[in-house]
Formats: C-alpha cells, sequence, structure tokens
C-alpha cells in the first residue's frame, strides 16, 4: 500500500483543488472508506489552516493539542469522517464537526465546547454473538454490544457521550423523526421522515421525506426526534 495519492485522483469529498501538488496524504486504513476520510494532515494544513506544512503538522499532533471524539490523535494519516468530532486545544480551543455540504464535500463545522463529547452513530449492521448477546456496529466502526430490552435496528441512531461510549440517547428511522441525507442528490439537506418503503426486490428500501423527495435507506441519518441532535450550518438548518 502506498502512503499517498495522486491530487487528481483523490476523493471527490475533499474540499481540495485538484491543482497544486502532484500528490496528497492517503488516509490509513480506519472506521470510515477512503471516499469519505479525511487525513488529519490535510485538514490541518489544507482545511483549517494552523499548520503551513507537514513537519508543523506533526508537531502540534504529537503534542496531543488535536482531539478526534475527544481522544488525542497523533498519526497525520488518520482519517476523520462524517460526524467526527475535532477538537483543538489551547490557544485555538476551537471544536468542529465533520458534516457534509450541499456538493457532498466534507466540512467543518463549528459546535459548542459540550457537544464535542457526544456523537450521533447509525446503526449499520447487528450480529448475534455466542451467548444470544447483540452487537451493533455503527458508521464509524464502533462495537457496542446492545442491552437486553435494548430495541436498536439497523438505520437507527444512537447519541454517545464520548469517549466513554455511553448511550445518551436513541432515535429510530421512523416517520416524523428529522433526519440528514449523507448522500445522493440530497446530499447535505435536512429533512423530515414522512414514510418508508420497502422494497420486495433486490432494489434498496427508499425513505420518503415530507418535503417532497426520497432517497435510499443507506443514506438517511436520523439526528434527532422534533429538533436536532447536533449543530448545523445555517446553509443546512431547515
Amino acid at each position: 500500500m502506498t502512503f499517498r495519492l495522486k491530487r487528481m485522483a483523490s476523493p471527490r469529498a475533499w474540499k481540495l483543488p485538484r491543482k497544486g501538488t502532484k500528490w496528497v496524504k492517503r488516509p490509513a486504513p480506519g472506521p470510515h472508506p477512503q471516499e469519505g476520510a479525511l487525513p488529519l494532515l490535510l485538514l490541518l494544513r489544507d482545511v483549517r489552516g494552523v499548520a503551513h506544512s507537514a513537519r508543523e503538522a506533526s508537531e502540534i499532533l504529537r503534542t496531543g493539542q488535536v482531539l478526534v471524539d475527544h481522544r488525542p490523535v497523533k498519526d497525520l494519516a488518520h482519517g476523520v469522517g462524517l460526524m467526527d468530532t475535532v477538537s483543538f486545544a489551547a490557544p485555538l480551543n476551537e471544536h468542529y464537526r465533520i458534516l457534509k455540504d450541499r456538493r457532498g464535500k466534507l466540512i467543518l463545522v463549528p459546535i459548542p465546547a459540550a457537544e464535542a463529547a457526544t456523537k450521533l452513530g447509525r446503526v449499520r449492521r447487528k450480529t448475534t454473538l455466542p451467548g444470544g448477546q447483540i452487537e451493533v456496529t455503527l458508521h464509524d466502526g464502533r462495537n457496542l454490544i446492545a442491552p437486553a430490552k435494548a430495541t436498536w435496528r439497523v438505520g437507527d441512531t444512537l447519541q454517545l457521550e464520548l469517549p466513554q461510549q455511553k448511550v445518551l440517547g436513541h432515535y429510530t428511522l421512523a416517520p416524523g423523526h428529522l433526519a440528514y441525507v449523507a448522500g445522493g442528490s440530497h446530499v447535505g439537506e435536512t429533512a423530515r421522515i414522512d414514510r418508508i418503503e420497502v422494497k420486495n426486490s433486490p432494489q434498496p428500501n427508499r425513505v420518503h421525506f415530507a418535503e417532497g423527495f426520497s432517497t435510499i435507506k443507506e443514506y438517511v441519518f436520523v439526528i434527532g426526534d422534533t429538533t436536532p441532535k447536533l449543530s448545523l450550518p445555517e446553509a443546512l438548518d431547515r
């Protein structure tokens, strides 16, 4: 595996100019797919601008000034993706959440310090373990053991306390709930779920919204019941 990508071949979700240096940092294997993971080097140098070179970025990470999901990360290639929180220690004291804009580009959304200690995770898979316990895998690769009476289903969202991963809330993929669209032609929009269409065919199930459009279930990320449980930029907050 190489540790770099040609800039012209970099993922379209990266908000980087296509022209410039020939090579860019490749994200290390991690919880997010390469197409949806932005290496910390590019975030620090090209997006946020707190470093002017890879050496400066490496020094910032080495001192533990950057926290991803409330844990210090020191790897320049560590990829951050959808719903991750990124915090900068003093003197910046800034906190951000990774979301997508209306063009599908990964962006930094400023959030309060208290919100950086929580995260929303979409249930991607459920597995029965030996002994009958149920394990759920979230969209960012986290694995949690479901309590005996939990009704977590694929497509639901869990609100976690970081870094302990304590579950603070459970939001079902159900009519009336507020959702964020993470892909497709309506990426970056927030809308209220109207109904869920189950396909009796190889086609993916679709979610229809009160705003008059629909998308496949995989792109729908529930972010609350009546109000969003995370800060959204004004351009996305509807």
